[in-house]
């Protein structure tokens, strides 16, 4: 081989290698809820992910749901490679072919070899998603503002004469319609067979006026702790992690009122077309393993979704803190829980938020 050919052949394999190198240094673009769940993310996930592949992360906050991620799947301007959403949306985001698909047999196993599919909680692997966490909508008060009687169930967020106060809610029908449907009476198992008939949805709706005046309303996850903090509400419904984010981390004198918890899942997915298809697989595979979940659980009050994971919780991270009876699964706080119900979100989920906005409007 020549000397001009040798070269050559360098020039091209060199331009090659570094072609690969500044592909694989794109970074990932990994969207979340934001505050101290993002955090955790951060902390187990991304962190980790960047030290052992190269590959940078841009984190990214919204505040759920498919909209956006239909936007750019429909404009053919994919610009996020990964997404944390809600079950309801990971299954309808599949079904109208918003997602790539995940195949669960792709994820690693449990460390003693148990297969994924195996180790994952039942129902927390769908064909485009993989879930990472079990969370709860719980309500809490600040203990300042209730120094005789506390409130201890559902129905005392309701009460505004024996537990006067603004409350805060999240902007939209979901949780709030199951919230009031207990509230009124209604057994937790019993919940959705009453919501999907139209008496039901006026159940709801009429338990939600006699406290209508009295709410704020929040849409983003770092938003209720803030509103509990400033005083400008004596109780908020609330992600049961941004509470116990703001006992732990901030010392704030707030309480969980764990009855009538809605608990849910948190899964990655990854839209139809994303940049970096390959490297967001790569990541959600990393990121789902036993000890990354494990490593999550460490800064945040959530459950992981891998059995494996559970006997590895420990403390909250740099303090003597138990994290096992703070999560929403803790047989002390699983009482009176609800499960949201994914399939009833998923057909009901437009037409309910349509009947929200009439109503809040009102």
């Amino acid at each position: 081989m020549s000397n001009l050919l040798k070269t050559t052949v360098l020039a091209v394999g060199l331009a090659a290698f570094v072609a690969g190198a500044a592909k694989a240094a794109e970074p990932l673009t990994v969207v979340s809820w934001g505050g101290a769940y993002t955090k955790s993310q951060v902390e187990a996930y991304h962190k980790p992910f960047t030290k052992k592949t190269g590959i940078p992360i841009v984190s990214a906050d919204y505040n759920g749901g498919l909209a956006e991620i239909k936007a750019q799947v429909e404009a053919n301007n994919v610009t996020w490679d990964v997404v944390d959403v809600e079950l309801s949306d990971a299954v309808r985001g599949c079904d109208e072919g918003l997602l790539e698909p995940i195949d669960s047999s792709m994820l690693p196993p449990a460390p003693d070899g148990t297969p994924a599919r195996q180790d994952f909680l039942p129902g927390t692997l769908t064909d485009c998603s993989v879930a990472t966490i079990v969370w709860s909508t719980i309500y809490a008060y600040d203990a300042t503002k209730f120094p005789g009687e506390k409130p201890k169930t559902i129905a005392d967020f309701f009460d505004t004469k024996k537990f006067p106060g603004k409350r805060a809610m999240r902007k939209g029908p979901k949780v709030n319609l199951e919230f009031a449907l207990m509230a009124d009476g209604v057994p937790a198992d019993k919940v959705y067979q009453v919501l999907s008939t139209p008496e039901g949805v006026d159940r709801a709706f009429k338990k939600l006026d006699t406290i209508k005046k009295d709410v704020i309303w929040w849409e983003a996850g770092a938003q209720p702790p803030q509103m509990l903090a400033d005083g400008e509400v004596a109780m908020t419904t609330a992600y049961n992690g941004r509470i116990f984010n703001a006992v732990a981390s901030e010392k704030k004198p707030f309480v969980i009122v764990w009855d009538g918890q809605v608990w849910d899942l948190d899964l990655w997915v990854i839209p139809k077309g994303a940049p970096h298809a390959k490297e967001a697989l790569d990541f959600v595979k990393f990121s789902t393993d036993t000890q990354r979940l494990a490593d999550q659980a460490s800064w945040i009050s959530y459950g992981p979704a891998r059995k494996s994971s559970v006997p590895l919780i420990g403390n909250f991270h740099d303090s003597d803190m138990k994290m096992g009876p703070n999560m929403p699964t803790s047989p002390d706080n699983f009482k009176n829980a609800l499960q949201n119900d994914f399939e009833f979100w998923a057909d009901y989920q437009d037409q309910l938020n349509e009947r929200f906005a009439a109503w809040l409007a009102q």
